[in-house]
C-alpha cells in the first residue's frame, strides 16, 4: 500500500496545496510587518560594552586553554546576553493594509496549516 504523507494514508495533495497555501500567507504576513532596533541598555544608556565582557573574557580564556569550563561557560552566556539584548530591544510594526488582504493572508495561513494537519491524518478510503 502507498504510503501519504508522513507515513499516513493521507492525501499528499492536499498536503503540498496546505503547505503552499501556508507559506504564501506566512510570506504576505511578514511582507507587511516592519522591524527596527529600539533603545538598547541594561544599566542605562550606551552600556552595550558591558555586555560583550563575558563574551570577550571567555573567549580570551579558551584561548589560553580550550577546555577551560569557565571559559566555555563565559562566552556561551556573553552569546546568549548579547542575542537576547538584540532580540528584546527589537520593536516589531504591522504595516497598515486593508481589510481585505489582511483576511486573505491569514485565511491562506489557517488554512494551509489546517490542510497540512488533516493531510497527516489517518483516514480509510
Amino acid at each position: 500500500m502507498a504510503r501519504g504523507a508522513g507515513g499516513t494514508t493521507g492525501g499528499i495533495g492536499q498536503f503540498f496545496l496546505g503547505l503552499v497555501m501556508a507559506v504564501a500567507g506566512g510570506y504576505l504576513i511578514t511582507n507587511q510587518v516592519t522591524v527596527s532596533s529600539g533603545f538598547w541598555g541594561y544599566f542605562g544608556p550606551h552600556t552595550f560594552g558591558l555586555t560583550l565582557l563575558p563574551l570577550i573574557l571567555g573567549i580570551g580564556l579558551l584561548f589560553f586553554d580550550g577546555r577551560s569550563a569557565i571559559g566555555w561557560i563565559l562566552t556561551i552566556a556573553g552569546a546568549v546576553i548579547i542575542f537576547v539584548g538584540i532580540l528584546v530591544n527589537l520593536q516589531i510594526y504591522f504595516q497598515p493594509t486593508s481589510l481585505f488582504n489582511t483576511v486573505v493572508m491569514l485565511v491562506l495561513l489557517a488554512g494551509g496549516l489546517g490542510l497540512v494537519a488533516r493531510s497527516l491524518r489517518t483516514y480509510a478510503d
